[in-house]
C-alpha cells in the first residue's frame, strides 16, 4: 500500500529545491504537498509492487494512478548512468521525490522562441536529490534533464504531473491540488 508519508517530520521549506519555492508562492500548496508526502518511503518499500525496470531503455516509466484525467502519479526507474533528454512539460507541473539512489537534475532556461535564432541552451541550476529529497518543475521555470550519476545502481523516482483548471468565466488557472494515496490489491 502506498500509504507510508514521505518524510513527514521534513518541514515543507526544507528539503526542496528552489524551484519548489517558485511553485509554492505561484499557487496554494499545503494540500498539494502533504498529500505527495503520503508517497512510499525507502524503508518501506511500499512502492516495489509498481517497481519494474526495463534494462534496455534509459529509464522506465511505471504508472500508478491517473487522477481524473487531470494529474498523474508515476514510479520512474532510472537505469545507471542513464538519463532523461533536455524536455518541457507541456504546461503541466512536476514535483519528483527520490525514493532510492540519487538524481541530478540539470534546469536550463527556455530558449526564445520568438528570436528565432539558435543557440546553445544556458543551464540556469544544477542539483542532485538523495533519498526523500523533492524538487519541482515547471515550464515557468524552464526545460530540465534528470539523470542517475551512479554507474552501479538503478535510482528510483516518484512523480505526481498535474495541470491546471482554468475557470471559464475569469479565465484564471488554479492547479488541480488532488494527489492522494493509492492502494494496489
Amino acid at each position: 500500500m502506498l500509504s507510508t508519508t514521505l518524510s513527514p517530520s521534513l518541514p515543507l521549506d526544507k528539503g526542496f529545491s528552489p524551484s519548489y519555492h517558485h511553485f509554492k508562492e505561484r499557487y496554494n500548496l499545503e494540500s498539494l504537498v502533504q498529500d505527495v508526502k503520503k508517497a512510499p518511503r525507502r524503508d518501506g518499500c511500499d512502492w516495489i509492487d509498481y517497481f519494474h525496470n526495463d534494462t534496455s531503455k534509459n529509464y522506465t516509466r511505471n504508472a500508478i494512478e491517473n487522477i481524473n484525467h487531470k494529474a498523474n502519479i508515476l514510479l520512474l526507474v532510472w537505469n545507471p548512468g542513464k538519463g532523461s533528454p533536455i524536455h518541457d512539460h507541456a504546461n503541466a507541473h512536476c514535483i519528483m521525490k527520490v525514493l532510492a539512489g540519487q538524481l541530478h537534475e540539470t534546469v536550463y532556461h527556455s530558449p526564445d522562441s520568438n528570436s528565432g535564432e539558435e543557440k546553445p541552451l544556458e543551464i540556469k541550476s544544477s542539483n542532485t536529490f538523495g533519498m526523500n529529497e523533492v524538487t519541482y518543475i515547471s515550464d515557468d521555470i524552464g526545460l530540465h534533464r534528470v539523470h542517475n550519476p551512479s554507474d552501479k545502481h538503478v535510482a528510483v523516482s516518484l512523480h505526481h504531473y498535474g495541470y491546471n483548471i482554468f475557470n471559464e468565466e475569469t479565465g484564471s488557472a488554479s492547479f488541480v491540488p488532488q494527489a492522494h494515496s493509492v492502494s494496489r490489491s
